[in-house]
């Protein structure tokens, strides 16, 4: 055993009550760690199931204290986690990813400009600080998409411009804070690469995810991505692989791609952490994205990255509770999921259901891809969700 590596009898520490933390808590669970969580919130998802929750800001100095004196390693659920709380961590317990990595992430600006210095083509676009910026706006970015640079997530903080008249218009609805205008692209399709490194520069890549998104939230993602090509597949691989070591990353990682008509590779965003579109390795693969944050954060062996079983991912928005124009929430009818023999229903413990927000995900896994499909598709027109 590695003289950093930490045994079950250690805590490790989350920042973040989010459903990816829950699902983190569970896989740390079963390799027998305990997680603290600190998170605001009077309840969340990650909160509920972890062995202790800090309520706190995460800029709360006395819970950072708590945390990082109770905790080994300390890891986070979000991207949006303020910087300077992984540096405070950082001064008495190991983090993984760095305050650097997260803050890359973190802001589109610095984003695209970090992903164009590695070389990797990113969608045409202008920083925007403040509204004389859009003065000089070549014309040949509109229509495009006025991007908030900082905590925009699925969608939100997003507005479809087609004229400077316009973007300047979206500048000041957004509060007139830095964003980014990115050319609206003619994009065939979407995929997503999961990657995740060790301490040691040791890097492993899951199978490409083939993603359709529905009003800028992920849909459906379907692994292995059969549409995608061989070529376009190896490449987003090994860009996903640059991008992670130039940031000298430690965790999992995952980056998001466009795929033009012309078959050109472009870069949308990278998100520091385990991503949904890389739900499926809970049930498809050998060893799930969150068992492998752990791995990480633990300093064990990274685990195989193998798939087993070809699959198909849906997410369940809250729009589900709603069904029929119903004004009140109604859970949904489960055994309709439940009774199909290849599903694996993952619900996220979240109490309140809103148009939108992500309650679940079904994974349907199959022999083939063809009986994966067929049977996500099957368990789409049950619940009464068009996902495609």
């Amino acid at each position: 055993m590695r003289d950093t590596t930490l045994s079950p009898s250690c805590w490790l520490g989350l920042l973040g009550g989010g459903q990816l933390g829950r699902m983190f808590c569970m896989a740390a669970q079963s390799l027998g760690y305990r997680v603290a969580v600190l998170d605001p919130g009077a309840e969340s998802p990650a909160a509920s199931v972890a062995d202790l929750h800090i309520a706190a800001d995460y800029l709360d100095l006395t819970g950072l204290d708590r945390l990082a004196k109770l905790c080994s390693a300390v890891t986070t659920e979000f991207e949006n986690v303020p910087a300077d709380s992984l540096r405070v961590l950082s001064q008495n317990t190991r983090v993984s990813p760095t305050a650097e990595s997260v803050a890359v992430a973190q802001d589109r600006s610095a984003e695209k400009q970090f992903i164009a210095g590695c070389g990797v083509a990113v969608a045409p676009h202008a920083l925007i600080g403040g509204v004389h910026d859009l003065d000089n706006v070549p014309p040949e970015l509109f229509p495009g998409i006025l991007k908030v640079s900082r905590l925009g997530y699925d969608g939100k903080g997003q507005v479809h411009v087609t004229s400077s008249d316009e973007a300047r218009a979206a500048f000041l609805h957004l509060g007139g804070v830095a964003c980014v205008l990115e050319k609206k692209l003619d994009i065939d399709y979407e995929v997503s690469v999961v990657v995740a490194r060790s301490y040691d520069g040791h890097c492993v890549t899951y199978p490409v995810a083939h993603n359709i998104h529905r009003e800028a939230i992920l849909s459906v993602s379907t692994v292995p991505a059969e549409r995608v090509g061989a070529a376009v597949a190896e490449m987003s691989r090994q860009v996903a692989l640059q991008v992670a070591q130039r940031l000298e990353y430690c965790g999992v990682l995952c980056v998001e791609f466009f795929v033009l008509r012309n078959g050109r590779l472009l870069v949308n965003e990278i998100a520091p952490r385990p991503h949904n579109s890389g739900h499926y390795t809970i049930d498809a693969c050998v060893t799930s994205q969150f068992e492998q944050q752990v791995r990480v954060l633990a300093d064990l062996p990274l685990g195989s990255t193998r798939q087993h079983s070809p699959a198909v991912m849906l997410n369940l928005l809250g729009d589900l509770w709603f069904a029929n124009n119903s004004s009140q929430s109604v859970e949904p009818d489960w055994t309709r999921v439940l009774s199909h023999d290849c599903a694996r229903l993952h619900l996220y413990g979240k109490r309140e259901a809103r148009p939108g927000r992500k309650m679940g995900h079904v994974t349907v896994v199959g022999q083939s891809q063809a009986q994966a499909e067929a049977g996500a598709r099957e368990i789409a027109q049950r619940l009464g969700i068009a996902p495609w």
